[in-house]
């Protein structure tokens, strides 16, 4: 597969680019390579190669679900101006 001129400046104007016409050679080529990578990748045998998340096979380790700090609402809240029932009170700013 290839693209021309045209079909890069409707690409352009998709994403809202702007290309200029001396860009349009360049981009041209570019483009073209990347899209030859892609056949080459497609031509590659995967049969039995089952999908990973993670190509070095690493496992996320994980801690226990415990609490490891006080309850400090007390003193965290003493600063300020207005609570209630654990809560910060604040003045109504929308009527």
């Amino acid at each position: 597969m290839s693209v021309s001129g045209d079909t890069i400046r409707e690409i352009a104007q998709l994403a809202r680019l702007r290309v200029e016409d001396d860009e349009l050679p360049e981009l041209t080529v570019s483009f073209n390579a990347i899209l030859d990578l892609f056949e080459q990748l497609q031509a590659a045998p995967t049969d039995g190669v089952e999908p990973m998340a993670n190509p070095l096979d690493n496992r996320q380790t994980l801690r226990e679900d415990i609490v490891t700090e006080e309850n400090q609402r007390g003193a965290l809240q003493s600063t300020a101006p207005l609570t209630e029932d654990g809560l910060y009170l604040v003045p109504r700013v929308v009527d």
